[in-house]
């Protein structure tokens, strides 16, 4: 038994040997598990802000208090933005169904940013309290590479996404993907 997302639809397998009672027991819990699973991977707009606030006081002593955090359709080249004078992060869509500590490197990356517009070595040295940074650049990095986004040669580490130039006063920030 099984079911997956064919576009708008989902295609949902069972065993043709069922009773039209235990099919029905078993598409309804096979869907239920099925939106268990999208609920976990494409986490709300709440779910974000709550998850932000989380990872700043986990990794950022509780300083980066982002006034909204959510996601955005627009970007395209893109993992993240945000604006620090108004307190606000965008996360690209795109991300959604990455692994959770992923899409927590790019929130710790920009809730950094509200604390530290550059990327100067006290942003790096902010953003590496997270356990899992190197090894989430290095997913993204892929992810990029894959998709044949563009590659930012000249970033700090080989960090992968990250504007090299800033405009004006750096506000906002976005994360390139």
């Amino acid at each position: 038994m099984s079911a997956y997302r064919d576009g708008d639809k989902v295609v949902v397998m069972v065993p043709s040997r069922l009773s039209k009672a235990e099919e029905e027991q078993w598409i309804a819990t096979i869907l239920e598990r099925l939106a268990e699973r999208e609920r976990r991977r494409r986490p709300s707009d709440a779910d974000l802000q709550s998850r932000a606030r989380e990872l700043s006081r986990r990794y950022l002593d509780g300083r980066a208090d982002p006034v909204s955090v959510r996601w955005v359709a627009n970007q395209r080249a893109r993992w993240g933005s945000c604006t620090p004078d108004d307190g606000t992060i965008r996360l690209s869509t795109r991300l959604r169904g990455m692994p959770g500590w992923v899409v927590d490197y790019v929130l710790v990356h920009e809730l950094a940013h509200l604390l530290i517009p550059g990327h100067g070595a006290d942003f790096w040295e902010l953003v590496g309290n997270y356990p899992k940074a190197e090894r989430a650049r290095g997913y993204l990095e892929g992810v990029a590479a894959a998709a044949h986004l563009p590659l930012e040669a000249d970033a700090p580490d080989g960090e992968i996404g990250d504007e090299a130039v800033h405009h004006g006063d750096d506000f906002p920030h976005e994360v390139a993907g």
